[in-house]
């Protein structure tokens, strides 16, 4: 019965998290590397989503961003169906899964035309499949090829398993085939070191939260030294200990590596309740301080990441918003069609395709400038909560 009433509530959530995502989503403008990946003469697995969503839902924000919210709902699921038999307590797996669905990172990814949520929903697959049949699904590992080229880390992080299992055929094909990745793709991993180690840190405090990702680099080393290494911790390890070894060296893309890490959530939450129930009543205390910062922490994030434009009332400089990029071009171009200005001129190359994705498209009539003129036709200010963002004028081209 309390499982049933866990499930219920696990996709009760889901739902209405899923549909608060849908909205968010359409308050984000295209920003200019989802533009070159919708405008791009390579037609890459992104393009062919994003082409496929728009044709049958329309040029919009919430069609272009559907598919990355459809591989979320299924990740999120598919996270649930793993942990069924990982927890000691049908309460522990819905307290696992919530903190997942939260990670700042995964909600960025949700809601961006980026490979990460994909490559995310294909691990998680891969796992799933393994826990229902028992076995390796070696076709998918061939498929991940093709999707991208961070599925390298999965390989190496499946050989370093294999040498644990002595399964000489894992080893064998996962060697091989981050071999082939690497002839594929790369990673690069020349020059000189230069100090990104910190950054990348603190890059990944943002994809948790600060006090999840501290406890979650402490729950990889506990289980290194002391606790039993599953598939979880393997992935996520090989990706962490990569991304810091590459990071002395270069600047990384993190997303290459936060899908690796993030799968292994129930991995912390599984070591911080067994300490927690170990000790006396009297004497969890710390642990029940612990976990209320951290969930007070996480949901803060995670709230200022969805709805983020309320930190404009408290941003004096509008462009120093860490989404400002996401902002206004969907505005610009209502404003301007409700100004029955449906073609300008922008020399902003970008911009023009931002706004040409929006409806108004190229044309000789109007010219778009953030350069103030005295003989302007027309000024457009973007406003959120009553605050200058982007100001823009119209000029008419004589």
């Amino acid at each position: 019965m309390l499982e049933k009433r866990i499930n219920l509530s696990f996709y009760f959530i889901l739902a209405t998290y899923s549909f608060l995502l849908v909205y968010i989503a359409n308050t984000f403008s295209l920003n200019i590397k989802e533009i070159d990946i919708f405008y791009s003469n390579e037609h890459t697995l992104l393009w062919y989503l994003t082409h496929i969503s728009t044709h049958f839902f329309g040029t919009n924000n919430i069609a272009i961003r559907l598919p990355f919210i459809i591989f979320y709902v299924l990740s999120v699921i598919l996270a649930y169906l793993l942990t069924d038999d990982y927890f000691k307590q049908p309460q522990d797996r819905l307290i696992s899964i919530i903190i997942f669905m939260a990670l700042p990172g995964l909600n960025s990814a949700a809601i961006l035309i980026d490979n990460s949520i994909i490559v995310v929903f294909c691990i998680l697959l891969y796992l799933y499949l393994f826990k229902l049949y028992g076995k390796e699904y070696y076709i998918l590992l061939f498929l991940f090829l093709i999707i991208d080229n961070s599925f390298a880390i999965l390989y190496l992080a499946l050989f370093f398993y294999s040498l644990k299992k002595k399964d000489n055929v894992l080893l064998i094909i996962s060697l091989l085939l981050f071999a082939v990745s690497m002839y594929m793709y790369g990673f690069i991993i020349d020059g000189r070191p230069k100090g990104y180690f910190l950054d990348t840190f603190a890059i990944y405090t943002t994809i948790f939260s600060p006090i999840i990702f501290l406890y979650f680099f402490y729950t990889i080393y506990r289980v290194a030294i002391k606790e039993q290494k599953d598939l979880y911790w393997y992935i996520a390890t090989t990706s962490l200990l990569l991304s810091f070894i590459f990071s002395l060296r270069q600047k990384i893309d993190i997303s290459d590596f936060a899908p690796y890490v993030i799968i292994a959530v129930p991995v912390m939450v599984k070591l911080f309740l067994h300490s927690y129930r170990i000790r006396l009543r009297d004497f969890r205390q710390k642990h029940i301080a612990f976990a209320r910062i951290m969930f007070l922490i996480l949901f803060i994030n995670t709230f200022l990441l969805l709805f983020n434009k309320l930190l404009y009332i408290f941003i004096s400089t509008p462009n120093k918003h860490f989404a400002y990029k996401y902002h206004g071009t969907q505005e610009l171009a209502l404003t301007l069609k409700n100004n029955r200005i449906f073609k300008v001129y922008s020399k902003d190359k970008q911009l023009q395709k931002q706004l040409d994705f929006y409806g108004v498209t190229k044309g000789n009539k109007y010219i778009l400038t953030k350069v103030k003129s005295d003989n302007y036709y027309k000024v457009i200010t973007i406003k959120y909560l009553n605050q200058n963002i982007k100001k823009y004028y119209i000029l008419l081209q004589k």
